[in-house]
């Protein structure tokens, strides 16, 4: 069950805003000197998604402008624009012959911090659904309305007000079929599409713990100056692939090749979930050696983040080295700062994501990672076979300080 498309909506004045709103789309706002809906796209461009649609609606000709045709990570990002306003409800069915069978469709307002690929279900679990959406715990305040939960079935939706209920985190994962409960007209997802789901059973919920922030008030958007860029700032975990991830027997290059270490995946979700960045650091001399090619280690990446998914976890990124100083094709037969034990690869993925270096680390299999890790001024943890994820959970200790997601109390 491949899930390539994130649908955005980006399509509310933000009227509540007052003149932050008078000219630029509340999702486009400048947070910390970015628009606010880059950060979303950089959470998105985590989960292996091919394809990004931003439904449009208030100003839509910037949005259009900025974003459309742009890739951020291999994401392509394409606009739809409602004619009218239809309400997040209407905007969706609007854009029916846009959306995948199934797709995630996550608010471009709010920021939660999460693992969005938990809201996949076992892939032993056979119950019907139509929709299935993440919920933010611990929130505090009475801005928010709640949500009642049986077990993971969703049952109700009560009024703002204080209260232990978890809030609607605006992250969802859909099938098609959702426009079937979307009538005709200015349709509100959040107060008549999920409502009527609840009533059919066919709404599933998912409780997360972690910082959650919307900007749609003057306050929020001045909290979110700071508290946004301290969410995505995560401590990562880079891996070495061979002899860590799967069983290392040599060039390993295609899929039915390919063994993971027992406790990989579950691993790699255990640090999804606890708010790290996880990253595959390799080399890859075979390259180097005419055994195999680039896109061989591409194919291999992405049956890799298939893989995973299935499993409600993700690679944030791969990174390889195909040089070796000895090697046979003159085009790789060089030495590079990337190939372990420099540290090239591990600094390029610093620069490319806001890693904070201080609490990560690397877990490698041999002498080399260690001395990558030490290069790049971070820890290296030998492992030297057994469970992954029980030797992982003892070296992250307590889970790394994020920003609260327990904001201040709110009017309703």
């Amino acid at each position: 069950m491949t899930i390539d498309q994130v649908v955005f909506l980006v399509g509310g004045t933000g009227s509540r805003l007052g003149t932050l709103t008078a000219e630029t789309p509340k999702p486009v706002l400048p947070v910390d000197g970015r628009p606010f809906l880059d950060y979303l796209l950089d959470e998105a461009s985590r989960y292996g998604f091919a394809r990004c649609l931003l439904l449009c609606g208030y100003r839509a000709e910037s949005i259009q402008k900025a974003y459309e045709g742009r890739t951020v990570r291999g994401m392509r990002i394409e606009t739809a624009v409602e004619a009218e306003p239809a309400g997040t409800g209407g905007a969706l069915a609007r854009a029916a012959d846009r959306l995948d069978e199934l797709f995630f469709l996550v608010n471009g307002d709010s920021l939660f911090d999460c693992n969005w690929l938990a809201l996949r279900p076992a892939s032993r679990d056979e119950r019907q659904w139509t929709a299935r959406m993440t919920l933010a715990g611990g929130i505090q305040g009475n801005r928010y309305g709640r949500v009642e939960l049986d077990g993971d079935i969703v049952r109700a939706f009560t009024p703002a007000g204080e209260s232990r209920l978890p809030i609607n985190a605006g992250i969802y994962m859909m099938r098609k079929s959702v426009l079937g409960a979307i009538g005709a007209g200015f349709v509100s997802l959040e107060k008549d599409v999920l409502p009527r789901l609840a009533t059919a059973g066919a709404l599933q919920g998912r409780v997360a713990e972690g910082a959650f922030i919307d900007i749609g008030l003057p306050d929020e958007f001045a909290r979110a100056q700071t508290m946004v860029p301290g969410i995505v700032r995560r401590p990562a975990i880079f891996f070495d692939r061979d002899g860590v991830l799967n069983e290392d027997t040599g060039y390993i290059h295609r899929s039915e090749d390919f063994s993971w270490i027992g406790g990989a995946r579950e691993a790699i979700r255990w640090a999804n979930d606890s708010g790290y960045y996880t990253f595959v650091v390799t080399n890859q001399a075979g390259v180097a050696h005419g055994y195999y090619d680039e896109e061989a280690i591409r194919r291999l990446h992405d049956w890799m983040r298939s893989e995973l998914s299935a499993e409600g976890a993700h690679i944030d990124g791969f990174e390889y080295c195909p040089f070796h100083p000895k090697g046979v094709v003159a085009k790789y037969c060089q030495d590079s700062d990337l190939r372990k034990p420099g540290p090239g690869m591990l600094k390029k993925l610093m620069a490319d994501w806001p890693v904070d270096t201080a609490r990560s680390l690397m877990i490698g299999d041999r002498q080399t990672d260690l001395e990558a890790a030490a290069a790049a001024g971070i820890r290296g943890h030998l492992f030297s076979g057994g469970n992954l994820l029980s030797f992982l959970k003892p070296l992250l200790g307590p889970l790394p300080d994020r920003p609260s997601a327990k904001g201040p109390s709110l009017p309703a």
